[in-house]
């Protein structure tokens, strides 16, 4: 029996900007939406508030999407599938540059998020069996690295595009960045066969795992506490340090480094100490969050800490290689749903730090709603750590009786 080869050199790193480009598509979009809201909002005649409502539709989209996308395409090459994916992706997102109306607008935003979890699961999955399993959440980190390189580069240039040229530019150019990932993905990615023995009902036995369901709430918990700090990031710059507006993009591209160092290093880290790294992550997140309302009085120190809050994106390559472990024969589904988490705090995040600003607690209380978050996020690491002990010492009482 032979051991299996890898491809390496530019045979990899090929087929990783295949799958990194859907990414770095995807980053843009959903968060280039932000910055463009007050120009659809003005386009479209509506309110910003209502304008709103057009992210959240994006978010809504992933949420939904990804758990009914990967039961659906469970017998699909994954090859295959991610072409699909992106293509409908692309459609959307053109869709959305030429919307006539908010109503329409809305739709179009649901729908291109249906493809975003089940495309990053499924590339995250091509991803980490192209390398050994000592290596899978580095290869996967390289699949995130494009969303995380899109918070430096992409969002700022569709930012600008819309700005200059008009809103619909900056949803055009994520679609003609959609339409070039699927073909470096038709060109490069591996052609693997169908997968006969997969099926919807076994994707969805993934649910049944109790390991599956504690992985997936630290990320909707734990991970909200870095969005309940980024939401509003910008109106602390404005409202509590009083700088230019020219600063917001300063800082949101640092925040986008130390996102990019952060998916780096929590991918090493997971590697070597999957769980301890988890657990370190979180409670380096619950400090670091527990900092900013004192950092976030001096533009130099604030930017500090939002590196160092965006370097907590370590905790997304560690959950996803998490997930491959405990979801058994439903790698797919739970590899989506792992975004659906994402995007899951990605709401409660900001949610709860508006119900603290409403409250009178200021712009800055948003970083102890991080930190409790963050904590949270830990207390569930903690009950995964004591469910798996308990389900391994029956197994061990079984084996002495044997004996």
């Amino acid at each position: 029996m032979t051991d299996k080869t890898y491809p390496t050199g530019l045979t990899y790193f090929l087929i990783m900007l295949a799958l990194g480009m859907g990414g770095f598509a995807i980053g843009t979009t959903e968060f280039a939406a932000m910055s463009l809201l007050p120009y659809f909002a003005d386009g479209l005649d509506i309110s910003e508030p209502t304008a709103g409502h057009v992210i959240s539709a994006y978010a809504l989209g992933v949420v939904v999407g990804a758990p009914i996308l990967a039961v659906w395409g469970a017998r699909l090459s994954r090859r295959v599938f991610l072409i699909i994916l992106m293509a409908a992706f692309a459609v959307f997102n053109l869709l959305s540059a030429f919307s006539p109306d908010y109503h329409t607008m809305l739709a179009f935003r649901f729908l291109a998020g249906l493809p975003h979890g089940a495309y990053f699961g499924v590339a995250s999955l091509v991803a980490a069996s192209l390398v050994p399993s000592n290596k899978r959440a580095q290869a996967v980190s390289l699949v995130f690295m494009g969303l995380t390189i899109a918070t430096i580069v992409g969002v700022p240039a569709a930012s600008w595009l819309g700005q200059s040229f008009g809103w619909r530019w900056g949803f055009a150019i994520v679609g003609a960045l959609a339409v070039l990932s699927v073909t470096l993905i038709y060109i490069f990615a591996p052609r693997d066969p169908p997968r006969p023995e997969a099926s919807p009902l076994k994707e969805l036995t993934a649910l049944k795992h109790k390991q599956v369901w504690l992985t997936l709430l630290m990320g909707a918990i734990g991970f909200g506490g870095m969005f309940a700090v980024y939401a509003y990031v910008s109106s602390v710059l404005l409202q509590v340090l009083d700088t230019p507006e020219w600063t917001i993009l300063l800082v949101l591209a640092v925040f986008g480094c130390g996102i990019t160092v952060g998916n780096l290093t929590g991918a090493w880290l997971a590697d070597k100490f999957l769980m301890p790294a988890i657990a370190a992550i979180l409670l380096w997140s619950t400090a670091i969050l527990l900092i900013y309302p004192t950092a976030a009085q001096n533009i130099w120190t604030l930017s500090i800490c939002v590196f160092l809050v965006g370097g907590t994106n370590g905790l997304s390559p560690a959950l996803q290689t998490r997930l491959m472990d405990v979801a058994a024969d439903a790698q797919t589904l739970a590899a989506a749903l792992n975004h659906s988490a994402f995007n899951t705090a990605n709401a409660l995040g900001p949610f709860l730090s508006g119900l603290a600003i409403t409250a009178g607690f200021g712009l800055t209380s948003t970083g102890y709603v991080g930190a409790a978050l963050a904590f949270g996020g830990f207390l569930i690491w903690c009950l995964a750590m004591l469910d798996k002990k308990n389900e391994s010492a029956p197994a061990s009482d079984n084996a002495v009786a044997q004996a």
